[in-house]
């Protein structure tokens, strides 16, 4: 059932309006694949007018301007009360729906096409299963007061910065969605989790970009947003052997913790942390829990061979052999079909999150987001890529067309980059990416490892609203750290959209950056991590997205 308890359609938001929009082509899959239900999950909206009541009523605007910091505006929003035109339909959602609800954001900004909020606004997961129902009414209201509050989060508030928008122009529907899992034990969790894009970016050869590309993992689709270890494959060759080059590299690289809800007590009560209620679990716990049936590869140390599934003794991989090499299920036909429906629904290519649980097989499309790609005729030859004043020159980028007013370069200093050191550096990243927000300066910013995963010892963990400032990243690895590059959701949802021209420059590949002219030139601001440096005239940067090739030109 999709439905809004506000009664007008035109104020749902953006991620609800996504799935309002799908539901035919989501409706003509179910039956196609017997034995597989597709679906969208029930979902209940709180449009946008009671966002606005409850802002009017309870005089918050002054505090939610602020420049307070989060958990203040968040306990602003905790003790402000909600508008009782509601509350009889909110409590009747949760008398009748006793599963876990996910209590997303749906803000009427949240997923446009050219100024997209992806992840920038908080979900929150609730066990929504304990035997009194005024404590299930009452954590239902936290998690959407919660949802709210992060409307005026400091991230939230430079991302309006940067895309030259006022926050007071924002109005916030909220989705509560039955959340797509199984019970096991005290934890709730699909089996499978994914994002999938009808057109790829970082295309592997022999794929293509419009083959697309889906990024799979274990338990909660966290993992995945997060920029997490996740096992990526294009539907064209589903099949193709993983990209890894020994078995040491297969256990290293892949999914090793999962997230799920906490159908228990909490650690702690905390209304206004969005995973009060998650919890990561090690593959043990799955193990045991019975959810590596489809998912996972088993290592035989005899034949030093994997196998698909888990029939035999050994260690365990995440690599959803069962399902795209052995083929026990439909699973990729699926998928293409989900993203082939969507595609024609919009009229453009798209960006789908869903979950899947097996015995018996469901697959739910959980959000969906319209993609922006390469148009024009730009082109970057070999002699461009060679250029002797280039600062960087790539053959996978991300973007398309031309920069020629970015005097600002901000990076990593390479001598002081240690995974180890990440979270200060995304403290440093954040206070210059202020600065230059403040003064209206786009810039190029120039880091190693994985950008915006939330795990710390594969790069820098910082959200978008860190480093939203900048108009070009380049994503660089050294030779000591060698980090997969990473398409996290809604970190390159919004590069993408927003225009944001983005290198990936492994070390493996024959561009270096001219790390010596760099560090020649004078520093506005150094600190122990980063440096940022401006120049007198601006850098030439031009980006052809159908050849997925870049480059940066120092001025001369």
């Amino acid at each position: 059932m999709l439905e809004n308890i506000s009664g007008v359609r035109d104020e749902i938001g953006g991620k609800a309006h996504g799935l309002f929009s799908i539901r035919n082509a989501v409706d003509r899959l179910e039956g196609q694949f017997p034995g597989i239900h597709i679906d969208i999950p029930s979902l209940t909206v709180l449009g946008t007018s009671v966002f606005d009541a409850f802002m009017e009523r309870n005089g918050l605007a002054e505090i939610a301007t602020s420049n307070l910091p989060d958990d203040r505006i968040a306990f602003a929003f905790q003790n402000a009360d909600m508008p009782f035109e509601v509350l009889g339909e909110l409590r009747k959602l949760v008398t009748e729906v006793t599963t876990p609800l996910a209590v997303r954001s749906s803000g009427l900004l949240e997923d446009t096409t050219h100024r997209p909020f992806a992840g920038v606004y908080a979900t929150k997961m609730i066990p929504n299963n304990q035997p009194d129902l005024d404590i299930r009414f009452r954590k239902l209201l936290e998690a959407i007061k919660y949802v709210w509050a992060s409307t005026y989060f400091k991230v939230a508030k430079d991302y309006f910065k940067a895309t030259c928008l006022e926050c007071d122009h924002e109005k916030m529907a909220v989705v509560l969605q039955e959340m797509v899992g199984r019970h096991h034990g005290l934890r709730y969790y699909p089996e499978l989790a994914g994002v999938a894009r009808s057109f790829n970016y970082y295309p592997i050869q022999p794929a293509k970009p419009q083959d697309g590309v889906v990024d799979l993992a274990l338990g909660l689709g966290k993992t995945i947003v997060d920029g997490g270890k996740t096992w990526t494959y294009s539907p064209a060759f589903s099949r193709r052997p993983p990209p890894f080059e020994s078995v040491d590299e297969i256990f290293a690289e892949t999914q090793n913790e999962f997230w799920a809800v906490n159908m228990g007590e909490p650690p702690e009560y905390n209304p206004v942390k969005e995973t009060e209620f998650m919890q990561q679990y090690d593959l043990q716990a799955a193990e045991s829990d019975g959810s590596l049936r489809f998912v996972a590869s088993t290592f035989d140390v005899q034949s030093e061979r994997f196998s698909a599934g888990v029939a035999g003794k050994g260690p365990r991989a995440i690599t959803f052999a069962p399902l795209l090499t052995a083929e026990e299920l439909p699973f990729n036909r699926v998928v293409k079909s989900v993203l082939t429906e969507c595609e024609k629904e919009l009229a453009t290519p798209v960006e789908i999150e869903f979950a899947m649980t097996f015995n018996p097989h469901h697959f739910a499309v959980l959000q969906v987001r319209p993609m922006v790609v390469p148009a024009g005729n730009l082109e970057v030859s070999d002699r461009d890529l060679s250029h002797r004043h280039n600062l960087a020159a790539s053959e996978l980028v991300l973007g398309n067309g031309v920069d020629e007013d970015i005097t600002d370069v901000v990076y990593v200093k390479p001598d002081k980059f240690e995974l180890k050191h990440t979270r200060r550096i995304a403290e440093e990243l954040e206070t210059i990416n202020r600065i230059l927000l403040s003064q209206n300066r786009p810039y190029i910013l120039i880091v190693f490892g994985r950008l915006g995963t939330f795990d710390p010892w594969l790069g820098i963990p910082v959200a978008w609203g860190q480093v939203c400032g900048a108009r070009v990243i380049v994503e660089a690895t050294q030779e000591n750290v060698k980090v997969e590059l990473s398409q996290g959701s809604h970190y390159f949802h919004n590069l993408i959209n927003l225009g944001v021209k983005y290198f990936s420059m492994p070390f493996t590949r024959p561009y270096r950056l001219d790390w010596k002219w760099l560090m020649k030139q004078p520093g506005v601001h150094d600190m122990e991590f980063i440096r940022h440096i401006e120049m007198p005239s601006p850098f030439f940067v031009k980006v052809d997205g159908r050849s997925g090739r870049g480059i940066i030109r120092r001025p001369e």
